[in-house]
């Protein structure tokens, strides 16, 4: 096999293709660090439609409404990337649905000059549907015109846009820069920009080769991609690889949803899959992302924004951290480790936050496991269920596949982001028992039943499964 190097092509391609996974980091931080001034802004807007204030009930049901609508437009958008990368192809899709993102910006963007509330909250329904696809689109995408050996690496590069994403959002956030009274429209309206940004780049990019070679049977042109991308010529024995490939699904039919739980050689895989988005979803990180400002404030914390931004800033760092890893130790390990690491955070969090009026040290020591809870996190659960999926299955079924493994990560964010207000205000810190308890089932799951793919081909990968 050629040695394929970094190239300037290559680097470029998956940098315009992780403006996506920017965009789901950015609209998922975004409405965290403004909550109060756009609670303001739902409360002033049904007082001037209906002549009387709302019930706090009503608010807060809007409010939560409003934050996690975003995941129901995830939920349907993951489950339409099969409808998309198989008739357009992956780079054509990426294209296409920026249109949703600018129009979901412009919803957002406006509501406040509309004074309407419905603006917003379809304005986020809209950006969740664009969001869900790029969870599909991009890692499936970067998998297929990464080299075998670079592929882990460059799969964290979706998890590390992500967190940049948090990132720029959560220091847009703070009120010295967007989040004011005035500008916040501005803070919901920016994801225009990427999606601009990352349509006049676009073009520039090549199609995925598997995409053109077994679904488009143009196998010169995805010679000519791999050459150009890769940085080698001898691309013969990958080219070999994907018509092996093509001469298995000429066999296999279409894979829809249902024939994957129902075919014994998906099945295993396809729980996996699951099993690892459920393990990034339930691990507890979304319930301290998205209330994290209120966490740090209940733990004695003066500006608790900052302490936000303080999360996002570990975040980036640990992604990084965990790209050099993940072809050294392999995906497997570094996702025990993560687990294994969150649940004693998770402990020590529950721990410090019931006996920090007790003990001034507390607070400390319940921020301190926030930051290494997310250290954790972005070491193995954070990036590897993104593109391991991507790597359990061949050309025929990944769509459906990532479609499947799209949608559970979107359900329970979705269950997480609706039920941890209500679980925290009845059980207070107690909630992290349950975060706990599921991060050590997912550790015993991962030890027993995920494999490692570290360095295989997806042929290989495929055989492990079936032995």
């Amino acid at each position: 096999m050629g040695t394929a190097k970094v190239t300037a092509p290559l680097i470029f391609t998956i940098s315009v293709a992780t403006i996506g996974s920017f965009q789901f980091g950015y609209n998922t931080g975004v409405i965290n660090a403004p909550e109060e001034i756009i609670k303001d802004f739902l409360n002033y807007a049904l007082e001037k439609w209906s002549g009387t204030p709302p019930s706090s009930m009503l608010l807060t049901f809007l409010w939560s409404l409003s934050v996690a609508i975003f995941s129901v437009g995830g939920m349907i958008g993951s489950f339409s990337i099969g409808l998309f990368v198989n008739r357009f192809g992956r780079r054509n899709s990426m294209f296409i649905v920026n249109l949703l993102a600018i129009a979901g910006g412009c919803l957002m963007g406006f509501c406040k000059m509309a004074e309407s509330v419905e603006m917003l909250i379809v304005g986020r329904l809209v950006i969740g549907l664009f969001c869900g696809l790029c969870t599909g689109f991009v890692p499936m995408y970067i998998e297929e015109i990464s080299p075998t050996a670079l592929r882990g690496a460059f799969g964290t590069l979706n998890q590390l846009g992500i967190v940049i994403g948090i990132l720029v959002a959560q220091i847009f956030g703070l009120n010295v820069i967007l989040g004011t009274k005035d500008l916040w429209p501005l803070l919901l309206v920016f994801t225009i920009i990427p999606a601009i940004i990352q349509c006049a780049a676009l073009p520039f990019c090549p199609e995925s080769p598997r995409f053109l070679l077994i679904n488009r049977k143009q196998e010169e042109k995805a010679k000519e991609v791999l050459q150009r991308l890769w940085g080698t010529e001898d691309v013969a024995q990958d080219i070999q690889e994907m018509k092996d490939e093509s001469v298995r699904m000429s066999r296999e039919k279409q894979v829809t949803v249902p024939e994957l739980f129902r075919a014994p050689n998906y099945r295993k895989p396809i729980i996996v899959s699951i099993m690892l988005q459920l393990s990034q979803q339930l691990s507890g990180i979304n319930a301290v992302i998205y209330y994290s400002t209120g966490i740090f404030k209940d733990a004695g914390v003066q500006e608790p924004v900052y302490a936000t931004v303080g999360t996002g800033v570990v975040n980036t760092i640990f992604t990084v951290l965990s790209l050099f890893l993940v072809e050294r130790a392999g995906r497997r390990t570094l996702h025990l480790i993560g687990l294994g690491g969150m649940a004693f955070c998770s402990i020590f969090i529950m721990i410090s936050l019931l006996l920090k009026n007790d003990y001034s040290l507390m607070n400390c020591i319940c921020i301190g496991a926030i930051l290494v809870f997310i250290a954790f996190f972005e070491i193995g659960p954070g990036p590897i269920p993104w593109f391991i999926v991507a790597e359990l299955f061949s050309q025929g079924p990944r769509p459906a596949a990532m479609a499947v493994a799209g949608c559970s990560n979107w359900t329970s964010n979705f269950l997480v982001g609706l039920t941890f207000p209500l679980a925290s205000f009845y059980l207070g810190a107690h909630v992290f028992i349950f975060f706990t308890i599921f991060l050590i089932i997912f550790w015993v799951f991962t030890f027993f039943k995920v494999p490692e793919t570290r360095g295989r081909t997806f042929e290989e990968i495929t055989q492990a499964f079936e032995g």
